[in-house]
């Protein structure tokens, strides 16, 4: 664990390691202030965190409570319950946009995940379905994510139970500062990036590149897998209806029908009763749906909004610090050739120092961008590692997967066994004994 997660001081929201969770060992380098914490030698940007660690930091279910509907609008409120803090609160969709907005503001640098879109017009079942599972899994990462989870914020959003829980969270936000002006290693993050980060950033981001495009294949075909399962429980319900339906027709047989009475009878009694066996069939197979909607659709899901935060935090890489830092030294070198110009073509001392104290402010913002666009180095070191901790995810959700298959095939092997003997009735020859049946002349068989 580095330490700008575990040495900030307390008056501010940096986190520090759980009492309740193991302490990953890793050394970091002395602090020769005596006025600060002393901390182990060593380099403090490699983690050494395992996927059981990340995971076991909380769990947090957020469950769709009865809309609340007022004089002209309706709107959907969640209860959001975390195992760590024990706690059970009612949040919006607003209300996770705020802490979405003041994780972004004090971890500029960090891989804060997206949250689902908000629909205006009116929102089926479906949307609302998707959008409460995108939520959770939206706060299972941020509450399993190190310097989130323990921020302030995050403690406010899952524990704080009184009115206005956004005015809470903005308070929280205010005269802190984010992550880089409260860290002691900050301006020392260039001290320990590797003497290649600029190479190593570019191959990892090709190897996120390529894995987010690889599971994200996966997760098309694991819901299409889902959804099969699903559809076909509605066919073998509705397969069972239909025989039971016609198993209990009551029209009465023609005059030229009545020698076959005793056989269409007997065939109605055993089609009737081959309902129940069918809507456990139906059952069997919407379970292994459902289930494989939670165990491996929802973790693919959540590995690929990991790794879309990744993505994304690269892009304000360059685009925030890297292009602000750019744009100053441009400005800094116009001022330059701006007072050289004066100093030549002027005689008056004023402006000469004006452009000079210019030049000395934009020194000093400068510096402090390479400052930031180190930390952003030294961040995204960081947040990769966090992300090859849940590249062992694959061998759950496989797992799952495998799971799944085996137990529903078992079942629903099962209740087609069971459900054979039952259709003797309809193969009853004149000794009521099973005849097996012949391939008819058209070569298809009864079968």
């Amino acid at each position: 664990m580095s330490s700008c997660w575990r040495e900030c001081p307390q008056t501010v929201s940096c986190p520090t390691t759980p009492k309740d969770l193991p302490t990953p060992q890793v050394s970091e380098r002395r602090d020769p202030h005596p006025s600060r914490m002393q901390m182990p030698q060593g380099n403090p940007l490699l983690l050494s965190y395992t996927l059981q660690e990340l995971l076991g930091r909380d769990t947090v279910q957020v469950e769709l409570i009865p809309e609340k509907k007022g004089l002209f609008l309706k709107h959907v409120e969640y209860e959001v319950s975390s195992q760590r803090f024990k706690s059970s609160v009612y949040r919006r969709y607003n209300d996770f946009v705020v802490l979405h907005d003041m994780l972004l503001q004090k971890f500029p640098y960090r891989m804060v995940p997206a949250l689902p879109p908000k629909r205006v017009l009116g929102a089926d079942r479906e949307f609302i379905e998707a959008r409460r599972r995108a939520l959770r899994r939206f706060i299972n990462l941020v509450a399993r994510h190190p310097p989130f989870s323990e921020d302030v914020a995050l403690r406010l959003f899952l524990s704080f139970s009184g009115p206005d829980v956004q005015n809470k969270l903005k308070e929280s936000a205010q005269y802190v500062g984010d992550e880089f002006m409260n860290c002691k290693l900050a301006p020392r993050a260039k001290d320990f990036l590797p003497a290649d980060i600029q190479t190593q950033l570019a191959v990892s981001r090709e190897l996120i590149r390529n894995i987010y495009n690889s599971f994200h294949k996966l997760r098309d075909r694991a819901e299409r897998i889902a959804s099969r399962a699903i559809d076909n429980a509605a066919d073998l319900l509705i397969f069972g209806k239909e025989l039971s339906a016609l198993g209990s027709d009551t029209t009465p047989l023609p005059s030229w029908a009545s020698l076959n009475s005793s056989t269409w009878g007997s065939l109605k009694q055993a089609l009737r009763g081959l309902s129940v066996e069918f809507a456990l069939l139906a059952d069997k197979a919407a379970q292994q749906g459902k289930q494989e909607e939670n165990d491996v659709v929802e973790k693919l899901n959540l590995f690929l909004d990991l790794l879309q935060s990744y993505k994304e935090l690269c892009e304000r890489h360059e685009k925030g610090v890297l292009h602000k830092h750019q744009r100053a030294l441009h400005k800094y070198s116009l001022t330059r050739r701006q007072m050289l110009s004066t100093t030549v073509q002027s005689r008056e001392p004023d402006a000469a120092e004006q452009l000079e104290s210019r030049i000395v402010e934009q020194e000093n913002a400068i510096q402090t961008l390479e400052l930031r666009s180190y930390f952003s180095l030294y961040c995204l070191h960081q947040e990769m590692q966090l992300v090859h901790v849940y590249l062992p995810l694959t061998s759950h959700i496989l797992g799952a997967f495998v799971n799944s298959q085996i137990q529903g095939h078992k079942e629903m092997s099962k209740v087609w066994n069971d459900l054979k003997p039952k259709l003797s009735c309809l193969f009853a020859g004149p000794n009521s004994s099973l005849t097996p049946p012949r391939p008819l002349e058209d070569g298809v068989s009864p079968q």
